[in-house]
């Protein structure tokens, strides 16, 4: 009697922590989010913000380029991928929730005296038919051509707006998330570039020689994007596989709040709401 009451303490014990372990794995108290550069410092002090209030809640947060939030979703190595565009035609089992918006602004380090460059100009800079400044309306000086790696989304709204295919580029240095672009153009001022607005702006404010050149005659400027005049704009987004629920509805829905429009904005992006 002894034994069978032992045994069945051990299975009622099992069963409770066999049901424990499935609710907290239900519950999704642990997400994680990969993809954009360009979201992943947003995406952080949402996460900051909403674990704050939900305890127990760990939202991991991981950088490595859109390309690998649409693949980690897909491949159920995340929970919900950022990706800093629009979702392609191929991408249609995928469903998007619209974060915030942001630019892709041309950068020239602060001390370079172009103020503007043609679109003309920029494809001649980035196909090698343009490799001193002097030919441009700066120094006799040669120009450090900065592009983006492959699987950046901002690499590929910078050929389409273009009309440019990715071989076409002769570059001198390929980097991968903005931070690295602004690091290269701060330090050196013969180098071009293009990057986030709002990544740019932010930086700029603390005072890191780099300057946002005008596209299009438009100010490249978080105002001409809310305002919808800039050319070169995209939505930031936050993707995953099918309708959510549990504690990653609760984070998208949070993330698409009023009450986050201060990170939204404190990051120099333009909150989904502000057209």
């Amino acid at each position: 009697m002894q034994f069978l009451s032992r045994n069945l303490f051990f299975v009622v014990t099992l069963v409770a922590a066999l049901f424990a372990t499935g609710c907290a794995r239900e519950s999704g108290e642990h997400l994680v989010v990969t993809g954009s550069s360009t979201i992943a410092p947003l995406a952080t002090v949402l996460a900051e913000r909403f674990e704050a209030t939900h305890p127990g809640v760990k939202i991991d947060v991981q950088a490595g380029g859109s390309a690998r939030g649409v693949a980690d979703v897909r491949q159920g190595l995340a929970n919900i991928g950022m990706v800093s565009r629009a979702l392609k035609a191929d991408e249609g089992d995928l469903l998007a929730d619209t974060i915030a918006r942001d630019g892709i602004a041309i950068i020239v380090h602060r001390d370079n005296p172009v103020a503007a460059l043609t679109r003309e100009q920029i494809i001649a800079i980035y196909t090698g038919q343009v490799r001193d400044w002097k030919a441009v309306g700066g120094a006799d000086a040669p120009i450090t051509v900065v592009n983006k790696a492959e699987g950046r989304s901002t690499l590929e709204l910078f050929l389409s707006h273009f009309k440019l295919e990715a071989p076409a580029i002769r570059a001198d240095v390929v980097i991968g998330d903005n931070q690295q672009g602004i690091k290269t153009v701060a330090g050196n001022p013969q180098a071009i570039g293009y990057v986030s607005i709002g990544t740019a702006e932010y930086e700029a404010s603390r005072g890191t020689p780099i300057r946002l050149l005008p596209l299009g005659g438009v100010e490249a400027s978080t105002a001409a994007v809310a305002a919808g005049r800039f050319p070169l704009s995209r939505p930031l987004n936050l993707v995953h596989r099918s309708e959510l629920s549990g504690i990653a509805r609760d984070f998208i829905a949070f993330a698409r709040s009023a009450e986050v429009n201060d990170l939204v904005t404190g990051q120099y992006f333009v909150p989904p709401a502000v057209r």
